[in-house]
């Protein structure tokens, strides 16, 4: 929600141009707070106000301005002091922004710009936006394995404003080729021994990603050994960047809402829900309510194949939704658990036969566990049917269909997951729906098989 509560003043500054208080309302507060009473205000007038903070306070400002503004900002406002703006922007950050900017707003800018951000960013933007390269900032506290401990922190204090952080100090060789890592307070320690060499006392045991690995791994990385940042090396591990924390954190979450998207059989959105248009909704959405509503009409066809017996046995008519519905539940939760220990490492397609071994198991186990409750729900809701009372076997039809029916939809919910990842397909996007037709056609032709089964025999 817009913070109001200061923009009229904020308004009757820039209408008086009170350069004093516009100075002021820029330093006074965090940025963060900052922006957000700027929240109101147009693209041009924000501008205006950036205007009377100085470059590096103008840049945090700006930081905390949501994405739409920002580029409105970058495609409206005087190209030179934009590109000024840009320059000043973490690496990563920059490449980030210019993505979204117009394709001929960004051929302006880059002429702009001083040669070496100019070289990065087209170097950078090389990368897919879900890589590890897309997602590093060149912007790396590194130091020559070679130089003593005193000549690396007089190297780092003459570099450390410019850096993104300095937690990790990675040292290379003269190739740049990563050997090492040291703490910045391992290095501040070793001010003991000041003619020490890094490479005496850097840890040699590194963890690191290749640029072209993705998002997922990267993630991953960080989160089991527990990191603030992770270096990126190219094939010959050279060194070419980090990923901060903070930047996983946005992958994350950026995966957090592209998973919810695809469990719900959304085609995840590109910009946020309100930035996107109707025509694109329309769009995502329409193309796997269509396949669902495909499979959908094949559980229709085999409700209509067994219409002669369900006019003979009205009373099995009552269950259908309720063993749909628990074949349909049982195969999203596995679906949902193998995909999720796909995307963390924990599962691969090998393990496929253990997988549907422990699936079984567990399938029969809940099977039983519904079956019970199905066999007093049918006995409660059909004990007074003279249909069903002909038959002697008629109380287990709904508990043994339960644990079938159950049972097939642990099994296939857990590997179709892995079938699609098999044949390059994304399993968050696609299984969801498939196993929820087919444990529904599943759950009609067990249904009628154990009915005509046991009701036929008895």
């Amino acid at each position: 929600m817009v913070n109001t509560l200061f923009l009229p003043e904020l308004k009757e500054m820039l209408a008086e141009n009170n350069t004093f208080e516009l100075q002021e309302f820029c330093t006074a507060l965090h940025p963060a707070r900052t922006a957000e009473f700027m929240e109101g205000l147009e693209a041009g007038e924000a501008w205006k106000v950036l205007r009377h903070a100085d470059l590096k306070l103008r840049e945090e400002i700006f930081g905390y301005f949501p994405r739409e503004k920002q580029v409105e900002v970058i495609e409206s406002q005087d190209r030179a002091e934009v590109a000024e703006l840009i320059a000043d922007l973490p690496a990563d950050d920059r490449v980030d922004l210019l993505h979204d900017v117009k394709t001929e707003v960004v051929e302006e800018l880059l002429p702009l710009l001083p040669a070496h951000e100019r070289r990065e960013i087209l170097r950078l933007r090389e990368y897919p936006e879900d890589s590890a390269g897309g997602m590093m900032t060149t912007e790396v506290a590194m130091v020559d394995e070679e130089v003593s401990v005193r000549q690396a922190i007089d190297d780092l204090t003459r570099a450390a404003e410019r850096l993104e952080t300095i937690y990790y100090i990675y040292a290379v060789d003269h190739d740049q080729r990563l050997d090492g890592v040291v703490t910045a307070r391992q290095l501040l320690t070793a001010l003991k021994k000041p003619e020490m060499r890094v490479a005496d006392l850097m840890e040699t045991d590194l963890i690191y990603v290749e640029a072209t690995a993705d998002r997922n791994e990267v993630t991953n990385q960080v989160a089991k050994y527990d990191l603030h940042a992770i270096p990126v090396v190219d094939e010959r591990r050279r060194l070419l960047g980090i990923i901060t924390h903070d930047d996983v954190i946005d992958a994350v979450r950026q995966e957090a809402t592209e998973e919810a998207q695809m469990s719900a059989a959304v085609e995840p959105l590109e910009e946020g829900y309100m930035q996107t248009s109707i025509v694109t909704l329309w769009w995502k959405r329409g193309v796997w309510l269509t396949v669902l509503f495909v499979t959908a009409m094949f559980t229709a066809t085999a409700l209509h194949h067994y219409e002669d017996q369900l006019s003979r046995w009205k009373w099995l008519v009552i269950f259908i939704p309720l063993i749909m519905g628990s074949g349909g539940n049982t195969g999203n939760q596995s679906a949902t658990l193998i995909i999720t220990a796909m995307t963390t490492g924990n599962v691969r397609l090998r393990d496929w036969r253990a997988i549907a071994w422990r699936e079984l198991r567990v399938g029969l186990m809940l099977g039983g566990l519904l079956g019970v409750l199905g066999l007093i729900l049918s006995w409660i809701q059909t004990r007074h049917e003279e249909q069903a009372l002909k038959h002697r076997l008629w109380p287990l039809v709904v508990p043994l269909t339960l644990v079938l029916v159950v049972t097939c939809g642990a099994v296939s919910g857990s590997l179709l997951p892995l079938v699609f990842k098999r044949f390059g397909l994304d399993p968050s996007l696609m299984s969801n729906p498939f196993v929820a037709a087919i444990s529904d056609i599943l759950a009609i032709v067990i249904y009628m098989t154990v009915a005509l089964t046991l009701l036929s025999a008895a």
